[in-house]
């Protein structure tokens, strides 16, 4: 797997200060994408034992919350087998940080993927430029979602059109209402 940059006491791409792993390669190529240099896998430079012990320097610090994955896309076929094995050593060596991954796929289609398992959240939905939201927090557009992950229930933050969305058993129920959090 390839990178491009590590971001140290990043306030954008998650909740708190934060480590950023900008990842290489990516297959969605969303017309406005703020990073399409980052879509090249072969891009950037081999993510080694010295990068990953600049995050884990990063995460020993108590005032970092932890790390987030972005890119690229750490969900990139050719990323999935390294990116499990990273985040599955983060987890074992600072189980207290929670680790965010931003992908263009959306939760339905990798919600069976093992790297799932050791994500707290989940940002997920190619970044569509029509939709576009000025002040964003934590997303590009309106449908990408806020999506926590643990064990018992997955909760979705989605903002998109105010309505509630509670996935059960591969079906999706809508409901009206002015806030938008769903328990699965």
């Amino acid at each position: 797997m390839n990178y491009y940059s590590i971001t140290k006491n990043d306030m954008l791409n998650g909740d708190g200060l934060r480590v950023v792993l900008w990842v290489a390669g990516c297959s969605h190529n969303c017309p406005g994408c703020q990073n399409p240099f980052t879509h090249d896998s072969k891009g950037g430079k081999k993510f080694d034992h010295l990068a990953e012990f600049e995050i884990f320097d990063e995460l020993r610090k108590d005032h970092v919350s932890g790390l987030t994955l972005s890119g690229g896309d750490p969900m990139f076929y050719d990323n999935r087998k390294d990116i499990l094995n990273f985040v599955k050593r983060i987890k074992y060596l600072f189980p207290n940080k929670t680790i965010w991954m931003y992908t263009g796929f959306e939760y339905e289609k990798i919600k069976d993927e093992p790297i799932l398992k050791y994500i707290d959240v989940l940002v997920d939905g190619r970044y569509i430029e029509s939709k576009s939201i000025p002040h964003p927090q934590w997303r590009g557009s309106s449908n990408q979602r806020i999506i926590h992950l643990n064990k018992e229930q997955v909760y979705i933050h989605n903002i998109q059109n105010k309505n509630h969305n509670k996935l059960s058993n591969n079906t999706m129920q809508t409901y009206n209402e002015n806030y938008s959090e769903n328990i699965l």
